[in-house]
């Protein structure tokens, strides 16, 4: 079976004084029957790579395979089976829900029907309820909905929980994981990294229009050398700086650095590294202000590849 999706030396430029490029020789693929996610703040070239692909932009340069299909060959072939859920959908507010999934359901030759739809997102009490009287949550359902009702093999769905509340967030993982237990493939693009550990097999870190990491979300953590992360500052530390290779020298410590005004250490056993922590800093007569232990996360992954945290990316000019 060939992969769902692959990109190859994918380049997209916008022209301008001086030109930007969006997208810098990126290749990805995904294979059939895997939620894949592609990760990175907002600006990293997410956007553009999966409008890229879903057809509704065209590449500077290099190869897009879609299903085992091109686009400019096989155009009509590959959206009736595909279903795409962009970052922000703009629907006909005075359609109900139904008249919208009907709506939609008329542009495939074959799919479910608006009734099971609905089903498939919990939006079964608004069927008969105009579109513009849906809460954010309703309408992000609503827009998935929109994307399964042609059955799709693909299913894209661009920051699909943006700026929904917890309950409306876990709602919208149920449906994922019930698309991808019926063994269809899911491109997923997030700034979350949290949800990305749930919900992908594998995921793409994307930075400056190009993959930084590539894996599972187990195996990209498990890069970093420990599990643990142990998070500290200093209280009223008016001398120089400690330098973070000096607590890559602690027992259970597999790398450090410095993080904002504290320090982010590694660690594999904190029951080990936080008394060699603690023995440290008092006998260079440091005192604590904060300290913190946590799982490693994928967040961990991007700050030690990228330099920076994600939110420090997301202030910055794309």
């Amino acid at each position: 079976m060939p992969p769902a999706i692959r990109c190859t030396n994918l380049v997209k430029r916008y022209d301008g004084r001086p030109p930007v490029d969006a997208v810098r020789g990126l290749d990805l693929v995904v294979e059939a029957g895997e939620c894949f996610g592609m990760l990175g703040p907002n600006g990293a070239g997410k956007t553009t790579t999966i409008e890229i692909i879903e057809g509704l932009l065209t590449a500077t340069s290099g190869e897009v395979e879609v299903l085992g299909r091109h686009w400019g060959r096989h155009d009509q072939d590959i959206k009736q089976r595909i279903g795409i859920s962009l970052q922000e959908t703009r629907l006909s507010e005075k359609l109900t829900v139904r008249e919208t999934l009907q709506l939609f359901r008329s542009f495939y030759r074959q799919g479910i029907e608006p009734a099971e739809a609905m089903r498939e997102v919990s939006l079964e009490e608004k069927a008969d309820v105009w579109v513009r009287k849906l809460s954010g949550g309703q309408k992000q359902r609503l827009a998935v909905a929109c994307a399964l009702v042609g059955d799709p093999e693909l299913l894209f769905l661009d920051e699909p929980t943006t700026g929904l509340d917890p309950q409306s967030r876990r709602q919208l993982w149920d449906i994922i994981r019930s698309f991808r237990e019926r063994g269809r493939t899911v491109l997923l693009t997030t700034h979350y990294m949290d949800e990305a550990e749930r919900l992908c097999d594998r995921v793409a870190i994307v930075d400056r229009g190009k993959v930084i990491a590539l894996g599972s979300p187990r195996e990209l953590i498990a890069s970093l050398g420990g599990e643990h992360v142990i998070d500290f500052s200093l209280l009223n530390h008016n001398g120089p700086l400690l330098d973070p290779a000096e607590f890559s020298r602690l027992p259970a410590v597999e790398s450090a650095r410095l993080d904002g005004s504290g320090y982010s250490l590694s660690a594999t056993e904190p029951h080990l590294a936080l008394p060699a922590l603690l023995g440290f800093l008092k006998q260079r007569g440091c005192e604590l202000s904060s300290l913190t232990t946590r799982h490693a996360s994928l967040e961990d992954v991007f700050v030690t590849l990228a330099g920076r945290h994600l939110d420090d990316a997301e202030a910055q000019p794309s």
